[in-house]
């Protein structure tokens, strides 16, 4: 019986953190506006051969940011604003992800 116990208790502390990560992930503000004026600005820089690497680096960090925020947008927004947001984003992703497959490709 004190085994059940002790199991129990631990169940329940592991539960306790997860759940404090998740309300701390989903309180943190995502400004989607200025994001995609941000990835805009990096889809428009030409990929200049002197920059190659930089450039497909900032494709992939970008990538990475819009991936994130998609990921805390189909967790913590509700309704329609998380349909409209979703697919904003996933747009944004598709658009980076075809960046990186024609201009980075063998990088």
């Amino acid at each position: 019986m004190l085994r059940i116990a002790m199991l129990f208790l631990a169940i329940l502390t592991i539960a306790v953190k997860v759940s404090n990560a998740e309300a701390a992930y989903c309180s943190q503000r995502f400004d989607i506006d200025s994001a995609r004026n941000r990835w805009a600005a990096a889809r428009q820089a030409s990929a200049d051969p002197v920059h190659y690497d930089e450039t497909c680096r900032s494709y992939g960090t970008q990538f990475f940011e819009a991936v994130t925020a998609r990921q805390a947008a189909s967790n913590c927004e509700d309704g329609d604003k998380r349909q409209r947001t979703v697919e904003i984003l996933d747009s944004e992703i598709d658009a980076f992800n075809n960046l990186i497959a024609a201009q980075c490709s063998g990088s």
